[in-house]
């Protein structure tokens, strides 16, 4: 596809063109990237400025730099589109560029802070049983049938997103299920995306840091039912949402087109009941929309939720019930989500994701329900982001577990032991450990387990690296928690 600048420039309002109109034949904003005729985006961050890699994009081909600094000179030959506002731009120009790919597919966007990465798996586990061709977008990779790729973010930026859209476009994909997170909406990173159907999970604190506040927050998760709402080349758009949760009567305020709702204690489309839990799966009773029983190899009452909300969504997209329901009962755990470490061992030990105060609570609360003994929880939290929540994760880390090893997550280029000192002041008074070396800690609490007790690692999950401040290394909980097993069984 090749376009003209001048096409661009047509669609931002105040925009302008410095130099020649030339042919443009894609967008990029990584310098490593650009090909022949390229577009170069000069995004500035907190800390990379694209304005410092021009040169490297001339060299390999870019003919136009686009930017939003009013008085730039663009090097000699290359051409400028000046733009008031990057994200703006943007938000119109890529996906006019890409063709608009996601109105060729269905669009099942999930927002919420937890439960958004199971959801999608359930979701993309119903559609294929349904024959369909899907692609996932989300925290632990992006996948294209059964090809996967990198993903640095929950959700990419919108030049990122519509390079995937028009991949998955040329590779036939006829639904596309997709993580949203709340950084996405606010930075209009999903601009041009259509949506058919939007998930709402819940809403706990996480990313006050950027947010501000919590409403501000609940603010940027309502983007995506404004989105679901809003009329466009689709039709059949639904919103599926948790009535459990208190957020929502604010996000049903954005609904306007069918809803769908789900829960266990309140009044629901979708409604779980008879719940049993046990150690490899759960059961259930499903009233409503839906009248069935299902048994599934995943467990945890946030897991009732999350296949809750993965039914509401298949069945807003038209799946049959008994497609969905064969489904999850072959569904096994998403990477890193109360994922069991198999090994020869007399105790249990889970990793998982959670890394928020809810997220906590809740595999907290599902490992009290299958565990014979004690419960070791090893947890930290991460570095340069909401610091008001650790001692609420402390505290909660405290009232659930029989035993506490407080350690680092990423502390990034924040002091670890001042990471500590803010996640024991929830703790308090409760007997504890603090290690700030991660594969210290895990270590201590597989040689601290007995018989029946559950070793919980929380916060990482998938994650295979960790961040400190001197750089990034290759760390990986269930790695080290499979050697921390097989070291003890030697010398036991």
């Amino acid at each position: 596809m090749t376009k003209k600048l001048s096409e661009l420039a047509l669609l931002i309002p105040e925009a302008k063109i410095v130099g020649a109109d030339v042919d443009i034949g894609g967008i990029e904003h990584d310098s490593r990237k650009v090909t022949e005729k390229n577009l170069f985006v000069c995004m500035e961050g907190a800390h990379v400025d694209g304005h410092n890699f021009i040169g490297q994009a001339v060299d390999r081909g870019a003919v136009a730099v686009m930017t939003a600094r009013q008085n730039f000179t663009p090097p000699e030959n290359i051409s400028a589109l000046i733009v008031p506002d990057m994200l703006t731009a943007l938000a119109v120009v890529v996906p006019y560029f890409c063709d608009y790919p996601a109105r060729s597919m269905r669009v099942v966007g999930v927002t919420g802070t937890n439960g958004k990465t199971t959801t999608t798996y359930m979701l993309r586990e119903i559609f294929r049983a349904a024959g369909l061709s899907v692609g996932l977008i989300g925290t632990i990779q992006i996948l294209i049938g059964d090809e996967s790729f990198p993903n640095p973010n929950t959700t990419p930026n919108v030049i990122d997103l519509q390079h995937v859209f028009a991949l998955m476009k040329s590779r036939g994909v006829q639904v596309v299920v997709m993580e949203v997170s709340s950084h996405a909406l606010a930075e209009s990173r999903v601009a041009g995306i259509e949506f058919d159907t939007a998930v709402f999970t819940n809403l706990t604190q996480d990313h006050l840091d950027f947010h501000g506040t919590i409403e501000n927050y609940l603010r940027a998760k309502a983007r995506l039912f404004d989105a679901v709402s809003r009329s466009g080349r689709k039709t059949g758009k639904s919103a599926v949402i948790n009535a459990d949760d208190a957020a929502t009567a604010e996000i049903e305020r954005h609904c306007l087109c069918r809803k769908i709702s789900y829960g266990v204690k309140n009044s629901a489309d979708l409604r779980a009941e008879d719940i049993t839990v046990g150690a490899d799966g759960m059961q259930f009773k499903i009233r409503g929309t839906l009248a069935t029983e299902l048994a599934t190899r995943v467990t945890g009452m946030f897991n009732v939720y999350n296949t809750l909300a993965a039914i509401g969504a298949a069945l807003a997209e038209n799946i049959r019930p008994d497609v969905i329901c064969r489904a999850l009962k072959n569904f096994r755990s998403v990477p890193g989500r109360f994922e069991r470490i198999e090994a020869d061992a007399p105790f249990a030990v889970i990793v998982d994701y959670a890394h928020t105060p809810d997220g906590v609570k809740n595999v907290l609360l599902t490992a009290r329900q299958i565990a014979r003994g004690k419960i070791i929880t090893v947890f930290g939290c991460g570095g340069d982001r909401d610091n008001t929540k650790r001692p609420v994760m402390g505290a909660i880390a405290a009232e659930l577990s029989d035993v506490v090893i407080a350690t680092s997550d990423n502390p990034r280029t924040e002091d670890p032991e001042k990471i500590l000192d803010d996640i024991e002041r929830g703790i308090g008074s409760k007997a504890h450990e603090r290690i700030a070396d991660r594969r210290a800690a895990i270590f201590r609490a597989i040689e601290l387990a007995a018989a029946g007790d559950v070793v919980m690692i929380l916060g990482k999950g998938h994650e295979t690296y960790q961040i400190l401040n001197s750089g990034t290394i290759h760390f990986d909980d269930r790695e080290v928690a499979s050697e921390a097993i097989r070291e003890v069984a030697t010398h036991a």
